[in-house]
């Protein structure tokens, strides 16, 4: 064989190389694919206004990623239908991360926390609980007093046990902490029952409470954060999650997280949120 014909085949083999400029397809761009609830502030909504999705394109951002969303409201089989739900017709999964879970979730791979927060209670200033700045306040107020309060409490959460301690069970206006309605969110407790007067007390997660505190248009909102109690745990890690077994993108979420400390506090501190103690930086799971 010729030079040149050797120089031809060489040169063809070149091109066919997988690495080959000319003939080469480019990657896919990798992909930040969130699972969050369309209508739920101040954790996220489809218009992206909420705190989740802030510190969810700050994540992205960080990482080089494009961001995807899938959307499904946070009640009874969200994770069913988002983390482990594959695409009609496909293998992939619908998305790969949710953004607001509590460490030790038993249904995915959780990161290290990113914040920690408390619940509250928030009130209307000027109704005559001005003074209760605590729940110790709240028990000192006159027992007739006491007997007339409308407490609003989302069922099966902690404040249920403080309040069956403390006698003030029949004071309780239950909540459901998952409905059936897409339309509803659970800080409608704060942002149309208490401001209108229905309860005079919300007993919620704080994020919630802070927001809604803060954006009330028609009503002077306080939330107080609660402080621990004995037997009782209001306080509680929040972290993200992933599917189990897959470490290397769960480990990549971690590293983003943990770069962006200072950024997702900002982020958290503009919406309200109560936030207590920094989150050990170590993950969870």
């Amino acid at each position: 064989m010729s030079a040149r014909k050797i120089l031809a085949a060489a040169c063809a083999l070149v091109a066919l190389a997988p690495g080959a400029s000319a003939q080469s397809t480019p990657a896919a761009p990798q992909v930040l694919r969130v699972c969050q609830d369309p209508n739920n502030m101040p954790f996220s909504n489809r218009e992206l206004q909420g705190f989740e999705n802030k510190i969810a394109a700050l994540l992205a951002a960080d990482l080089g990623w494009q961001i995807a969303y899938t959307w499904y409201p946070q009640r009874m089989g969200f994770i069913r239908n988002t983390l482990r739900a594959r695409e009609p017709g496909s293998e992939q999964y619908k998305c790969d991360l949710v953004t607001g879970v509590p460490s030790g979730f038993d249904m995915g791979a959780t990161t290290q926390p990113y914040y920690r927060s408390t619940y509250a209670m928030a009130y209307v200033k000027g109704k005559g609980l001005d003074g209760v700045q605590t729940l110790e306040d709240l028990l000192k107020l006159p027992a007739e007093r006491r007997a007339t309060l409308r407490l609003g409490v989302f069922a099966g959460s902690p404040v249920t046990d403080w309040l069956l301690e403390h006698e003030l069970i029949e004071r309780m206006v239950p909540y459901q902490p998952q409905s059936g309605d897409p339309a509803e969110y659970p800080g409608e407790m704060v942002e149309k029952d208490l401001a209108k007067g229905a309860i005079d007390i919300a007993f919620i997660w704080g994020p919630i409470a802070g927001y809604f505190a803060s954006h009330a248009p028609n009503a002077a909102i306080v939330a107080i954060p609660l402080a621990p109690q004995p037997g009782v745990q209001f306080e509680f890690d929040i972290a993200m999650a992933t599917r189990f077994g897959e470490a290397a993108y769960k480990q990549k979420i971690d590293e983003s997280i943990a770069r962006n400390r200072p950024q997702i506090n900002a982020i958290l501190a503009q919406y309200g949120v109560p936030l207590l103690n920094p989150p050990p930086r170590s993950a969870a799971r």
